[in-house]
């Protein structure tokens, strides 16, 4: 069990829609809370909320996850001030909703910059102290998109495809160095945080579009229960079972449940 009391959480992407619920109710439960985040007015109101609304300790700093040096750089200044992190939450996303060949070459870099390789440099920040004291805890949010590719999402499905996979990867190693250190990937379909604005699903009772405080309560769940991975709605748990049909077969029971016309409507933020 990873309890929250007395501990310290980092979550990116921090300052609003998913990553905002998930610093509420780590703070609610008695974490101490850092937010990273590029957007600083955002984090300063979503830090000025918890202080408000408990007495945990609430640290936050604008950081680019994108940026390697600003992780390591970031990371080094808050272990001088204050005590390591117990658990870090990978939450930061973006998503540009075009197809492919409109989407200009630097958003496709940025994509992998924030959803996939960002989990490299904060992990390889914070991984070390967390192996040397014996405990800890990474969380990767990724997508029911890393499970199945999804038109006018060739980037985002890819990253987030990548997400789940160093996911599997870190577990795998951390199982033979050290078991100690737990890890979660969440895989939610759309949630609606305006990151997704416009989206439809052909059948909500099926795959609803999630309502981001009931992924954020969902996910602390899983973080005290030490679950390996959350996939949200149950529906999206068949995805690996589809994955032993023929491609065509597979193409055509994706196309049935509206998967690639659902981002048709799509604005995003």
């Amino acid at each position: 069990m990873t309890e929250f009391a007395g501990q310290t959480v980092l979550i990116t992407g921090a300052a609003s829609g998913l990553g905002r619920q998930l610093a509420r109710g780590a703070a609610g439960a008695g974490a101490a809370v850092v937010l990273w985040d590029i957007n600083e007015q955002g984090m300063s109101a979503v830090a000025r909320e918890l202080r408000a609304e408990s007495a945990s300790w609430v640290h936050s700093r604008v950081v680019d996850v994108s940026d390697r040096t600003a992780v390591y750089t970031a990371a080094a200044a808050l272990s001088a001030v204050y005590r390591p992190i117990d658990i870090l939450i990978n939450n930061a996303g973006i998503v540009t909703g075009r197809p492919l060949l409109e989407i200009p070459d630097d958003r496709i870099q940025a994509t992998f910059a924030v959803n996939t390789l960002a989990l490299y440099w904060t992990t390889k920040a914070f991984l070390p102290e967390m192996i040397r004291r014996g405990r800890g805890h990474i969380v990767t949010i990724a997508s029911a998109a890393g499970l199945i590719g999804v038109a006018r999402q060739s980037d985002y499905s890819a990253s987030k495809h990548a997400a789940v996979g160093f996911d599997e990867s870190l577990r795998s190693e951390l199982r033979r160095t050290a078991p100690f250190v737990q890890t979660t990937v969440v895989c939610p379909y759309y949630i609606d945080t305006g990151m997704f604005a416009g989206v439809t699903s052909r059948f909500p009772l099926l795959l609803p579009i999630l309502q981001e405080q009931k992924v954020a309560d969902r996910v602390l769940r899983a973080i005290r229960r030490d679950e390996r991975r959350v996939l949200m709605p149950p529906l999206v748990r068949l995805l690996p079972a589809l994955r032993l049909l023929p491609a065509p077969l597979f193409d055509r029971v994706a196309d049935l449940f509206g998967i690639h016309s659902g981002m048709d409507g799509f604005r995003g933020r």
